[in-house]
């Protein structure tokens, strides 16, 4: 899993028409955001809020914007809501620590993601030791040439819209991972739904779910340097604006097993999130102009043809600030002759590009296959769950359930 380094091998996260050129262009996305312009713009489930038709931000008065229904749930456990947004989400009181499905807790703190916040931010990561990596007993396929990540091409909405940022707030602070805007079953052309890996939203065994957990599409979008960027504005980076979780789901396998270096929940180390904004009213695919569809067929990796790998990695050499891909044949990974197999591809990406949504071409259209879930440590390549009945049973209930804003 892509985030903050943690042991010896690391995780690495026109209009509503998204065209692939097919394997020609190497998988390169095309999209026209809606408008051409941001101005103007606005498994194991666990839900923020009830009713959030109220517009997020609403009286912009900075506090924690609570949708009904939610703030007697924060009163259930003890939890002020006014404390909560003045930083009482900072108590990570293990004996405390939330655990259960219904206790996700995420109320939009408006202006907690400023650029000095976003860009502080740390990689989340998950490692595999060689031990683990060679644990299929010959199930596993010869570990993958690496292949260099390629910048994506500028500005991000026209090649890659679906893509960005996934912020959160974690015991150790603040971290980073990648994400995809997906498409809805039930509500077509204005989704609110966000693909991830689990690792980037809850912490796996042992653990709970993460805090003010927030999506930002096309994140400096003009692929601006750390300079150019020196005393950004927060519309500089998130043109598109901030969209926080509201309701999150991830697998149980990830819950009860997954750890910091992928663990038996690796093979099932997926997450879908329903976002809404923290300002302004259209859906995220609305508002991006793009979504995916989610290809849950987990084809084999000999079948699978091409992949492409998104995300923003933020370990050295990379900062976080531009977005990367990587385009490769992919191979099997194994880690216990008891789990699916992974998809493996050779990459350089780094920490951070976690969750980041793996995409191959299927009839002409370009679909989501996988995410970004482990990686080694010298950052040679990348692994991801195969998607079949248990991830698109997890996304069908929340997008029947809670895909709606």
């Amino acid at each position: 899993m892509l985030s903050t380094p943690v042991s010896d091998v690391t995780r690495r996260g026109r209009r509503r028409a998204l065209a692939a050129a097919g394997l020609v262009a190497a998988l390169a996305l095309t999209a026209t955001a809606c408008g051409g312009s941001a101005e103007g713009k606005g498994g194991a489930d666990a839900g923020a809020g009830g009713d959030a038709s109220k517009p997020a931000g609403a009286g912009g008065d900075g506090g924690a914007e609570v949708p009904a229904g939610l703030a007697d749930r924060l009163e259930e456990h003890g939890i002020d809501v006014d404390a909560w947004a003045d930083g009482g989400w900072k108590d990570w009181d293990k004996d405390k620590w939330l655990r259960e499905a219904g206790d996700f807790v995420n109320p939009v703190i408006e202006g907690l993601w400023n650029p000095d916040r976003m860009k502080s931010a740390e990689e989340a990561d998950k490692t595999v030791t060689t031990k683990d990596a060679t644990a299929g007993q010959g199930v596993s396929d010869p570990e993958p040439a690496p292949v260099e990540a390629e910048a994506e091409k500028k500005p991000y909405h026209e090649h890659a819209a679906p893509v960005g940022k996934l912020f959160f707030d974690s015991p150790e602070g603040s971290m980073v991972c990648s994400g995809t805007v997906v498409k809805d079953v039930n509500h077509p052309g204005e989704s609110n739904l966000v693909w991830t890996a689990g690792h980037c939203v809850h912490a796996g065994g042992g653990g709970g779910w993460y805090r003010n957990i927030a999506f930002v599409p096309s994140y400096n979008d003009l692929g601006r340097s750390e300079a150019e960027l020196s005393g950004a504005t927060t519309t500089e980076l998130a043109p598109y604006g901030t969209w926080w979780a509201d309701w999150a789901s991830t697998s149980n396998q990830w819950i009860q097993g997954g750890s910091g270096t992928g663990g038996d929940g690796a093979a099932y180390d997926y997450a879908v999130l329903r976002v809404r904004p923290e300002q302004g009213g259209k859906s995220l695919e609305e508002t991006v102009g793009a979504a995916l569809d989610v290809d849950f067929s987990a084809p084999s990796a000999s079948d699978a043809g091409s992949m492409g790998a998104w995300g923003y990695p933020a370990a050295a050499p990379y900062n976080g600030l531009e977005m990367f891909k990587c385009l490769d044949r992919p191979g099997r990974l194994s880690l216990s002759p008891s789990l699916p197999t992974m998809y493996r591809i050779g990459c350089t990406m780094t920490g951070g590009s976690s969750g980041g949504g793996w995409f191959r071409v299927v009839d002409g259209e370009t679909r989501l296959v996988s995410n970004t879930s482990i990686g080694p440590l010298d950052n040679t390549w990348l692994a991801g769950p195969r998607l079949g009945p248990e991830a698109e049973a997890m996304y069908r209930t929340m997008s029947k359930a809670h895909g709606g804003g």
